[in-house]
C-alpha cells in the first residue's frame, strides 16, 4: 500500500498537469520509444521555444488529468512510454513539432490530442499538424485584403489622372 506522501505527490502532479491542460488550447501524446538522448534534448528545445510543456507522466497520471479536463477518451491511447505535450497558446504547435520527430524516428509516433474541446486521433493530430502557423494566417489574411484595396487605389488614381487630362488639354488652346 503507498504511504500518504507517495500518494499526496501522485495527487500533486495529476492537480500540475490538470492545471496545465485546463489553460491550454491543444496538447498532443506521443509514445517517445526510440529517441535518442541527443534528439529528445532538441525537441525538449524546440517545444520550450515554441512555448510548449512537455513533460513524460505515468499514463495512469496522466489518464486522471485529462478526465478531470474532459479529455477522459485519451486514456485508450495511453500505453507505453508516453509523453504530453501540451500549448497554452498555439494549437499547432505541438502537433507541428511533434509530427516533425515522428517523420524522422520509426518509433516515435503520434497517439493522440486534443484541441477545440475534443480529442483528436493520430490522423487529427498530423492534418493539425499541415495548418500554418497563427502569425503566417494572419499574413496570408492581409495579403489578401492588401491585395484587393491596391488594385482599387491604382484604378481610382488612373480615373484620377484620366479626369486630369481632358481638362488641361482643354486649358492648353485657351491660353495660346
Amino acid at each position: 500500500m503507498p504511504s500518504k506522501a507517495i500518494l499526496e505527490q501522485k495527487q500533486q502532479v495529476v492537480s500540475e498537469l490538470s492545471e496545465k491542460i485546463r489553460n491550454s488550447v491543444s496538447g498532443v501524446v506521443v509514445n517517445y520509444q526510440g529517441i535518442t538522448v541527443e534528439d529528445d534534448t532538441k525537441l525538449r528545445k524546440e517545444l520550450r521555444e515554441a512555448g510548449v510543456s512537455y513533460q513524460v507522466v505515468k499514463n495512469t497520471l496522466t489518464g486522471r488529468a485529462c478526465e478531470e479536463c474532459g479529455y477522459g477518451d485519451i486514456k485508450q491511447y495511453l500505453s507505453g512510454m508516453t509523453a504530453i505535450a501540451v500549448s497554452p497558446e498555439d494549437a499547432v504547435a505541438p502537433a507541428k513539432i511533434l509530427k516533425q520527430y515522428a517523420d524522422k524516428i520509426e518509433s516515435f509516433t503520434l497517439l493522440a490530442g486534443y484541441c477545440d474541446g475534443e480529442v483528436i486521433d493520430a490522423a487529427a493530430v498530423e492534418r493539425l499538424a499541415t495548418i500554418p502557423s497563427k502569425e503566417t494566417l494572419i499574413a496570408q489574411l492581409l495579403a489578401c485584403i492588401q491585395s484587393p484595396l491596391t488594385k482599387f487605389v491604382y484604378v481610382l488614381d488612373q480615373v484620377a489622372k484620366k479626369d486630369e487630362q481632358p481638362a488641361e488639354a482643354a486649358e492648353a488652346p485657351a491660353e495660346a
